[in-house]
Formats: C-alpha cells, sequence, structure tokens
C-alpha cells in the first residue's frame, strides 16, 4: 500500500498552493505585466503545485513498481495505464509537465500570456489531480 502519510501530506501542500493562487485575485493582468513580485509569485507557486503533483505521481509509480517513466510527461502515461488519470485528462497533465520543463530550462523565454491564462484559468486542475489520488487512495 502506498504510504498514505507521504501522499495526504503533499495533497495537503497542493491544496494550500492552489488556495494562495486563488487569494491573489488582485493580480490583473496590468499588474503582472508590471509587477516582478506579482509575476514572480505566480510563476513560483504556479511550479510549486506542479512539482507537488509530479512527487506524488512519483511516489506511487515507485511505491507500486510500476515502469520507470521515460521523463515528466510519461510520469502521467504511467499513471493512465494503472488506472489513476483517466484518458480524458492526460493531455491536460502532460502539458503541465512541459510547463514545468519550460518554467525550469526556459526561463528566460518564458511566454507571460501562457503563465497568466493558466493562473487565471487552469487551476482547477490541480484540484482535479486532488480529486483523483485522493478517491484512488481510498480505494486501495
Amino acid at each position: 500500500m502506498v504510504d498514505r502519510e507521504v501522499v495526504s501530506r503533499k495533497l495537503s501542500q497542493l491544496r494550500q498552493y492552489t488556495v494562495e493562487l486563488r487569494a491573489a485575485e488582485d493580480i490583473t493582468w496590468g499588474m503582472y505585466q508590471t509587477d516582478i513580485r506579482a509575476r514572480a509569485f505566480v510563476e513560483r507557486y504556479l511550479h510549486l503545485a506542479i512539482e507537488t503533483v509530479l512527487d506524488i505521481a512519483n511516489h506511487i509509480i515507485s511505491f507500486h513498481g510500476w515502469r520507470e517513466p521515460e521523463g515528466y510527461r510519461d510520469i502521467f502515461a504511467v499513471l493512465h495505464e494503472n488506472g489513476i488519470i483517466p484518458a480524458q485528462d492526460l493531455a491536460v497533465y502532460q502539458q503541465m509537465a512541459s510547463f514545468r520543463n519550460m518554467l525550469v530550462h526556459r526561463y528566460e523565454k518564458i511566454d507571460d500570456t501562457t503563465v497568466f491564462g493558466l493562473f487565471k484559468n487552469r487551476l482547477d486542475d490541480f484540484d482535479r489531480f486532488f480529486a483523483l489520488i485522493k478517491t484512488w487512495t481510498e480505494t486501495q
């Protein structure tokens, strides 16, 4: 059985990051473009949330001895293969992994429109992942 304490702690962290991002409703597009601290906050909290999703996924994969993912995008394919992520959600989480790679490795070329759009429109993806993992762990 997967270490529920580890997963629970990581899920709590994920929830906290999304709560903080949602609470930053005062960050408008104009503010995001001109205020380095606002931009840094959004980028960092999105990054932390994605890293937490990846940590949870890797923990589950490792614990169960499922096949070794070939990269961050493949982590979600492994979860899909093992019944955790439904087919209709797979591309969303693979894009999340690609976004993480852009934040980490191509930080000098970050597209502000993309980051701000994720901040304002895609936080529900984290909630969906939270629910998928919570449901899955409760049935194990």
